[in-house]
């Protein structure tokens, strides 16, 4: 893989078709998008297997969802995605567990997921659950010769930065999504990578704008019409040393969807 090969998220429930979609677009690599622990319902093994060898795009992510997850607003986001909510997260670990299991059986390097806002105070005790349960994530990433990555947004860069140290895991990184610092009121981007730089072993590529009123998310944007400057985006990665996939991300469906994901390519390419 070059520095910096652009990748797709695509959905994994189907990832043959995934795959071939990723290759008719002209990437090279893919992040698996697995929601609920469901991935690879209507095939086999083996049949996966030719389809990454047919199609020759390189699987560098299985991104986990869990069911009962929502992104309705802020409020929302704390209340139910991730490790956070106690009532599923014993459940949600085992499904990041068994999928650290199936990404084994495809050579997939990496697991990521968002794991919802991590307190800030080290004394709370939904904060001591989840360092234990991220850590339990990892040991079975690192026995699977995987890493784990913990998806940008939902807490200011210094958190993250800090909650990274306290797990204290080699194998604990972040998948950095700049406009997920935007959606969420977090902090900009660019100062961020600053903080967490070193950490970052998958990079998302999408755009957004800050929110408008307390308590709700910014919006989405096609790539390069929203406040993250995709061009400074890139001279940061580069500068902090970054060298993997570069993965677009558009949460919308349909022709418009492909068509910003072109967009998206376009502008990319001319910026690397």
């Amino acid at each position: 893989m070059q520095p910096l090969a652009l990748g797709l998220i695509i959905p994994a429930a189907d990832p043959i078709a995934s795959l071939e979609r990723v290759q008719s677009l002209g990437f090279p690599t893919c992040q698996l998008s697995c929601a609920g622990g469901r991935f690879l319902t209507n095939h086999t093994d083996d049949e996966l297997r030719a389809a990454m060898a047919r199609t020759a795009v390189e699987v560098t992510t299985l991104f986990l969802g869990f069911d009962g997850e929502s992104y309705a607003d802020i409020p929302t986001v704390e209340r139910t995605v991730g490790l956070i909510p106690e009532a599923q997260r014993a459940a949600r670990v085992q499904i990041a567990l068994a999928m650290s299991d199936r990404a084994k059986a495809f050579g997939f390097p990496v697991l990521a997921a968002h794991i919802g806002f991590v307190p800030d105070d080290e004394d709370d005790p939904t904060f001591k659950a989840v360092v234990a349960a991220v850590q339990r994530i990892c040991d079975r990433c690192n026995e699977n010769g995987q890493q784990f990555a913990l998806e940008t947004g939902q807490e200011p860069a210094l958190v993250l930065h800090d909650f990274i140290h306290i797990v204290n895991r080699e194998n604990l990184g972040v998948n950095f999504d700049p406009a997920n610092m935007i959606l969420y009121g977090t902090g900009d981007p660019i100062e961020a990578l600053h903080v967490v730089g070193h950490h970052v072993i998958g990079a998302h590529a999408k755009d957004g704008n800050w929110p408008t009123e307390p308590g709700t998310l910014g919006t989405e944007m096609p790539l390069g019409e929203g406040a993250v400057g995709m061009p400074r985006f890139i001279a940061k990665l580069k500068e902090v040393g970054y060298t993997g996939a570069l993965t677009i991300e558009r949460e919308i469906e349909g022709e418009a969807q492909t068509k910003d994901i072109l967009r998206g390519k376009a502008l990319l390419e001319g910026l690397i």
